[in-house]
């Protein structure tokens, strides 16, 4: 079963950690959001995901966009995009294809 079909389901917030260094930019915390897109899609879909890669430098800056790859136990690849909601690094789920669409 597609990740496309239940992207209306997934259109809730997720809450992401911040980490500030040292040069005075704070970034999303990739660890963290990995870890909560994870478990925030395998409940929603009641199948289990393998995997989850964000990028590492995303810089905390509401509106701005950023992909995430996404394996399904059963060997789907997905690509999921999030957008940061505000600066408190909330995220939300925007779109999610997979790789044969």
């Amino acid at each position: 079963m597609s990740l496309l079909k239940f992207s209306g389901v997934l259109l809730g917030l997720i809450a992401a950690a911040v980490l500030v260094i040292g040069c005075g930019d704070t970034v999303l915390d990739s660890t963290k959001t990995e870890e909560q897109l994870q478990a925030s899609l395998s409940k929603s879909l009641g199948e289990k995901v393998s995997s989850v890669d964000c990028p590492s430098d995303i810089e905390v800056e509401k509106g701005k966009t950023f992909s995430c790859s996404v394996k399904m136990q059963k060997g789907e690849d997905q690509t999921v995009t999030l957008e940061i909601r505000n600066s408190d690094a909330d995220v939300s789920v925007t779109d999610i294809r997979g790789s044969n669409e």
